[in-house]
């Protein structure tokens, strides 16, 4: 069975990278994440590697809503620089580049869930717990740094919902990570309740009638709001992919090393 090993590129590099007081020192830089990809091989025994970055195009979530991930600290411009030099090392010790148009998010979702479509095992390394919509018994997500897997059990008692209810939550509720609104009014709390009701998004606005006045009057101002964080929210998996897995299959002596 194909095991997948994806990594989520600035997720990883950008955490080791913060570790320096100094944002322009990459002084080692290629070394520590060579070690930390080295360590994932390691464990995970993956028959395939990739580490995905975004790209420098506007993503289409950024075309629907111009304030999603307003304000994110930009990347330092050395860390930046760098970036060209450090696929190449990690090319090396093949871990192979894949580079996406805009955000790596979509791609990483596209991957692992044509590969658990196949029969295959997809792991992504990355600490966004957004993969969590992923559910699928062949997609795992590993947290590097804490050295474990982001569970979606433990993702629906962090929020208080049912997988299935993970994105209506947060259309309800919004997403201050990524600036993603939500419905003004309606906090994670009200969601919550709303959901435990009425169980879906598309059930509460088919029921506002049964919704207090205070609450149904938000949830109408709020309709298009909803529509558009539901949307933005969302991963997707339909990405077209300028790779084929052949690419990124490790050679034996690298499996066993």
């Amino acid at each position: 069975m194909n095991t997948f090993l994806i990594i989520d590129g600035l997720n990883l590099v950008r955490r080791i990278h913060a570790a320096q007081p100094n944002d322009n020192d990459t002084n080692g830089l290629d070394n520590r994440v060579a070690s930390a990809c080295n360590k994932l091989l390691k464990f995970h025994q993956p028959s395939h590697v990739a580490i995905v970055w975004d790209g420098k195009e506007v993503s289409w979530r950024k075309h629907l809503f111009e304030d999603y991930k307003k304000g994110r600290k930009p990347m330092p411009k050395a860390l930046s620089e760098y970036l060209p030099g450090l696929k190449l090392h990690l090319a090396n010790i093949h871990v192979n580049s894949l580079d996406a148009d805009s955000e790596a998010d979509d791609v990483i979702a596209t991957l692992a869930s044509k590969l658990a479509a196949s029969g295959g095992e997809a792991i992504i390394v990355s600490t966004d717990k957004g993969f969590t919509q992923l559910n699928h018994p062949k997609i795992k997500r590993w947290d590097h740094f804490n050295k474990v897997y982001l569970t979606i059990a433990e993702r629906e008692q962090q929020l208080g919902v049912q997988h299935s209810q993970f994105i209506d939550y947060l259309a309800l509720a919004g997403d201050s990570g990524n600036k993603i609104p939500g419905v003004p009014g309606i906090g994670p709390k009200s969601a919550i309740e709303l959901l435990k009701r009425f169980r879906s998004l598309a059930n509460i606005y088919l029921s506002i009638d049964e919704v207090g006045a205070k609450q149904a009057k938000k949830l109408e101002e709020g309709k298009q709001m909803a529509r558009l964080s539901y949307k933005l929210v969302q991963l997707r998996t339909d990405m077209p992919l300028k790779a084929n897995l052949n690419q990124f299959r490790l050679p034996q002596e690298a499996v066993n090393s």
